[in-house]
């Protein structure tokens, strides 16, 4: 039997064991299986793999898309370009254990975003800073759409929260939300900015898919936004990470 699942903290939010565990029914994949793994620390993924021998890829997701690099042994080139990494494969030789890192936020992100670009997305707004906003970022910018990232704190080359003026929403095409503002349980939640300015010319695009319409979603929803719900990204990624687990030459 081969096992596989989910690393991050917590993890109550996560379709990612249902849509393996019924993927591996639908397609008769009788010799697989799908768990998550709470690690209330990044530093017990050692102690994880010691304890499950037939573990052979993980999933990774917040806080520790950045954090499991320290483990990683080997990576695809676009990992350190974005400096987080959401795929692990895990080979074993002679009682030696290799971790591999991948990122397939990158597939999700695009097969996401691609329906909705046109020539006219040229400016975006990027709202956090971790792993997920790595990718996001790293994907707008191949596109050639300028990216301004937004955190909770003003730091060199990151604006606040605050600094979103008329002008800059006036400016911005496309708005993505890559934190957990919004996920499940604290639905209620979302990003602090005046949804009064946003019109029919902006894409919202959240990242977070439990719920599917989020509080960030429906606020731009009703102001005539296009919106692109977290599940296309959940489904997209998630194929990609199987075919890096039983790809050989990966």
């Amino acid at each position: 039997m081969r096992k596989f699942g989910l690393i991050g903290f917590p993890l109550a939010h996560s379709y990612s064991q249902k849509y393996f565990t019924e993927k591996f029914a639908r397609e008769q994949i009788t010799d697989c299986s799908y768990e998550n793994f709470p690690l209330e620390s990044i530093d017990h993924l050692p102690e994880l793999l010691n304890d499950n021998s037939d573990l052979c890829g993980l999933n990774v997701t917040i806080p520790y898309k950045n954090e499991v690099l320290n483990f990683i042994n080997v990576k695809e080139p676009v990992v350190d370009e974005i400096g987080a990494a959401n795929v692990l494969k895990i080979k074993r030789v002679n009682d030696k254990t290799q971790i591999y890192g991948f990122n397939s936020d990158i597939v999700g992100i695009m097969d996401s975003i691609q329906p909705f670009l046109t020539d006219k997305v040229k400016n975006a707004l990027v709202f956090g800073t971790g792993g997920s906003s790595g990718a996001v970022s790293w994907v707008l910018r191949k596109l050639g759409i300028n990216v301004i990232l937004v955190s909770r704190k003003r730091k060199p080359g990151i604006i606040n929260y605050q600094d979103i003026s008329q002008k800059i929403i006036s400016r911005t095409d496309l708005i993505v939300n890559t934190t957990p503002l919004g996920m499940f349980p604290d639905i209620s939640t979302k990003p602090e900015i005046n949804y009064d300015l946003l019109n029919e010319k902006h894409i919202l695009f959240d990242l977070v898919y439990n719920p599917e319409i989020t509080s960030f979603l429906k606020e731009g929803k009703e102001r005539g936004c296009k919106i692109i719900t977290g599940l296309k990204m959940l489904y997209s990624q998630a194929d990609r990470s199987w075919e890096i687990w039983n790809n050989d030459n990966l």
